[in-house]
């Protein structure tokens, strides 16, 4: 990393649940960037079928995050908060946002990046993201746009929702007294004056793509992470419609019985592309340490998968939604103006209630 006199203070806020086997790989990516390290452990309440009877990870990752502590936190950066040391009786939050505001409410930096344990950056990006705020003060926002991966390092996932913006993550905030970390879904954060962040000076992730600077997700990478986030997903209120059962896992990730449905958001359509590119170090050390047998992890085999993509008509299937997305994208802008356009009226509240929908 570069040596710059006034680079930024970063606080990376994270909130885990079963985030094994990348807690410590992921602490270990950013702990030469970091100003500190907050990490907030436990589930909500949609959650509690991986979870423990007392809301925490059942895959040790509570204890891995005391490991990292105790053996490679020489600087004390690591601050680690659960609900119980917040004073409840167990480790269930109430919700998500309730545990982003527990790392926003206790950060000191001058950014507030926030980040999961399957989210990584590669080290000359973050160097790049850190040169870019040091030239650029007033930045209160920065979105980056993901590589999602998908049963293994080679392969990644795209598909008409991603296209349509779903692929750009709000992450990097500027970060002050006064400021108030608000809503985890999207992530918002507002200063002291009460104003959206996003509303003053935001940097698009199309812009962080001319600098090169991806965020690498890896949120389809391993069976049994898989097979978390379907059940999760399946039971959380927030997901109703969007999210299919928790079968989804076996039938579209194990199996892959429905190749243009891989992405979870199961109603739109997504496919599987080959990717030849670079990992962040710390991803490269864990599959690594995964095939020599350091870690013991179930790792997807991947047979069909390349099968699948020398398949002549799933090209050709790539090659038609491909084709139509504009007219895909049309048609969702002209919902968006529609929507726009009825919320000043009083059918709005008329048709929410016929679709059942809570205010």
């Amino acid at each position: 990393m570069k040596d710059i006199n006034n680079k930024p203070r970063i606080t990376f806020g994270m909130i885990v649940l079963n985030g094994e086997p990348f807690i410590s790989y992921n602490l270990r990516s950013l702990y030469p960037f970091a100003h500190e390290i907050i990490v907030v452990e436990g589930a909500c309440p949609s959650a509690s079928k991986v979870a423990t009877e007392k809301g925490h990870s059942l895959d040790g990752t509570l204890e891995a995050l005391h490991e990292f502590k105790r053996k490679e936190d020489p600087d004390n950066k690591l601050l680690i908060i659960t609900a119980e040391s917040l004073g409840n009786e167990d480790g269930f939050w109430n919700e998500k946002s309730e545990m982003s505001q527990a790392y926003a409410n206790r950060a000191t930096g001058n950014y507030l990046w926030q980040i999961d344990s399957d989210e990584f950056y590669r080290a000359e990006d973050m160097d790049k993201v850190i040169d870019f705020l040091v030239k650029n003060p007033t930045v209160t926002e920065v979105s980056f746009r993901t590589k999602t991966f998908w049963g293994g390092l080679n392969y990644n996932v795209d598909g008409i929702l991603l296209k349509l913006g779903d692929q750009d993550f709000h992450r990097l905030f500027a970060w002050g007294e006064g400021y108030k970390y608000v809503t985890h879904r999207p992530p918002t954060v507002n200063n002291k004056e009460g104003v959206n962040l996003l509303n003053i000076h935001s940097v698009k992730a199309q812009e962080m793509m001319k600098l090169g600077v991806f965020m690498y997700h890896y949120e389809y990478l391993f069976p049994h992470q898989v097979r978390n986030k379907a059940e999760y997903y399946s039971n959380a209120p927030h997901c109703k419609g969007l999210r299919p059962e928790s079968s989804w896992a076996e039938e579209c990730y194990m199996k892959l019985g429905k190749p243009y449905r891989v992405h979870n958001i199961y109603k739109w359509i997504s496919w599987l592309e080959k990717y030849k590119g670079k990992h962040p170090q710390q991803v490269v050390n864990l599959i690594e340490d995964i095939k020599k047998g350091n870690r013991k992890i179930e790792l997807r085999n991947t047979e069909d998968i390349e099968i699948l993509l020398k398949n002549y008509w799933y090209k050709l299937g790539k090659l038609y939604f491909k084709g139509v997305f504009p007219i895909y994208k049309l048609t969702e802008n002209a919902k968006l103006k529609i929507r726009d356009l009825l919320l000043d009226t009083f059918l709005w509240v008329y048709i929410q209630k016929i679709r059942g929908k809570q205010l």
